[in-house]
């Protein structure tokens, strides 16, 4: 049975979503820059920047000290995205459980009300059937 989406749709609480919806973007920006290098080896792109190829040991230990602080950064902030997506998704979630509770529970007073009323339709179409009742 197919729920009615606009329903659905209408109970999630879209100001929350909205509120972290520019820093989630902020956060995916700055990872796909940080992560979309023409090369692709973007580790090996700030290191052939940074030290020449005849430095010595000092010089390419700083260079690559300076990369793992940058791919640190990267990760930290690939994970506060992550952690970010996965409140707005388990609060999404959330509020689809307790709407398929409340569609589960109008179900069943719907078909509670409708054999009700079938009863009531049935007893006034047929009278002898109050005097077999009583």
């Amino acid at each position: 049975m197919a729920l009615p989406w606009m329903t659905i749709l209408s109970n999630v609480p879209w100001s929350d979503v909205l509120g972290k919806a520019p820093i989630i973007a902020d956060g995916a920006k700055k990872l796909w820059q940080g992560m979309g290098r023409k090369n692709g080896d973007g580790a090996a792109a700030d290191l052939a920047e940074t030290t020449p190829p005849d430095a010595d040991v000092a010089t390419r230990l700083t260079s690559l000290e300076t990369v793992q602080r940058k791919l640190r950064t990267q990760i930290l902030a690939s994970g506060e995205l992550i952690q970010a997506l996965s409140e707005q998704n388990a609060q999404l979630v959330a509020q689809i459980d307790a709407n398929r509770r409340l569609v589960r529970i109008l179900a069943w007073s719907l078909a509670a009300t409708a054999t009700i009323a079938g009863l009531a339709l049935l007893l006034a179409w047929h009278p002898k059937l109050l005097e077999f009742l009583a």
